[in-house]
């Protein structure tokens, strides 16, 4: 039996803010990052709140990366204050702190039911939806994926007045995530009728609107879709899963602090190479591997060559790297320029134990080894 559950309430459109006005709380403790503070963004939360005479307090030590002892600060903000809910507002990061900070403060002292409330400030990660969270530790230089249904937010407010202002270099990285997501969880071992159709409408929309939303941040139109999009995809791949593109590319970011969309995009090219392992010999074969017909799919959905099944894959690669081309994406990781390598040749070996490790891994549609892992980092360097 498989079960499929939506556990988030998800409040979108115009004026979606509003429904702060209305929430059936009365302490809330905002947690975001300096930047929403200083950008004045934040009156666009604590308005609705004042408004309804709701007592809020406000925690922005958020980073990227969500460091562990970010969140231990946080942890402590929390109990000083004792909120009923948590209002999380900013991207990947702020949402998964937020998370992890509920999930660790509640622990204490048998706390109770806290609520959650999502408001993402970028349309990537799809965390509003999801019961996944990543928190870093810097030391280690390891990202842990924490995955438990207790970490999914009761709430989330999709309003695109948010993301008008994201620079451009962000929304090409926020949005290859998005595709990333939704490209991964369809081609996964545990989709579903379900998770496949909430994929194939993501993929429709950053096919037809992530360059307008990079070209034209203005564009409110493009940014609306692309927000959804990214809830859509969450939605996915938080019952289908993702694959070795997150393993690998959490480990990137934990190494040399590459963005996690950036990273994502990257690496996606040779990964869709490798699960469908065709090669230059391949148009004689009969028979090919299940990710084969989901790539060709995808390819189909963004109206690319789907002459034959080969065709379609590589069709596929090349439309990721065009839009990596188009939104000036590196293409390698030499093209970063500030990683050395020295450096990186020396990380490989340990990336790859922790990609393979990395929760990220038992849903690929291909099973990696390690040498696998290896040879697609080493070939990441350069063409």
């Amino acid at each position: 039996m498989k079960t499929f559950e939506m556990k988030t309430v998800i409040h979108f459109g115009d004026n979606a803010l509003e429904r702060l006005k209305v929430i059936p709380y009365k302490r809330v403790l905002i947690i975001t990052d300096p930047f929403v503070v200083q950008s004045k963004m934040i009156d666009l939360i604590t308005a609705p709140l004042k408004s309804a005479g709701i007592e809020y307090d406000i925690f922005h030590n958020v980073v990227p990366d969500a460091p562990v002892d970010k969140i231990a600060e946080g942890v402590k903000k929390f109990l000083q204050f004792q909120p009923e809910v948590i209002v999380a507002v900013g991207g990947g990061s702020a949402i998964d702190s937020s998370k992890a900070i509920r999930e660790f403060a509640t622990k204490i002292n048998d706390y109770g039911k806290v609520g959650l409330i999502a408001i993402p400030t970028t349309s990537g990660t799809g965390s509003e939806v999801t019961s996944f969270a990543v928190v870093n530790d810097p030391e280690a230089k390891v990202k842990y994926p924490l995955v438990s249904d207790s970490l999914t937010a009761d709430e989330a407010i999709l309003d695109a007045e948010l993301v008008k202002s994201v620079p451009p270099a962000i929304t090409a990285d926020t949005g290859m995530d998005v595709f990333t997501h939704a490209l991964e969880s369809y081609v996964s071992t545990e989709h579903n009728e379900f998770s496949s159709a909430l994929a194939e409408k993501s993929i429709e929309i950053c096919g037809v609107f992530l360059l307008r939303a990079y070209l034209d941040g203005n564009d409110m139109h493009a940014r609306q879709k692309m927000h959804v999009a990214s809830c859509l995809a969450g939605l996915s791949f938080n019952t289908a899963g993702l694959g070795i593109t997150h393993s690998m590319a959490h480990q990137l970011g934990a190494m040399f602090h590459i963005p996690h969309g950036r990273a994502n995009a990257m690496l996606l090219p040779h990964i869709v190479e490798f699960n469908a392992n065709i090669n230059k010999h391949s148009k004689s074969q009969k028979e090919y591997l299940p990710a084969v017909k989901r790539y060709s799919n995808i390819a189909h959905i963004l109206g690319l060559s789907n002459y034959n099944k080969v065709m379609s894959v590589r069709s596929l690669v090349n439309w990721i790297q065009f839009m990596q081309k188009e939104m000036n994406i590196p293409l390698t990781i030499q093209e970063i320029g500030t990683i050395t390598p020295d450096a990186y040749f020396a990380a490989i070996d340990k990336m790859a134990d922790a990609a393979l490790a990395d929760t990220c891994t038992a849903n690929n549609p291909r099973v990696p080894t390690k040498e696998d892992i290896i040879k697609i980092y080493t070939k990441l360097w350069s063409f």
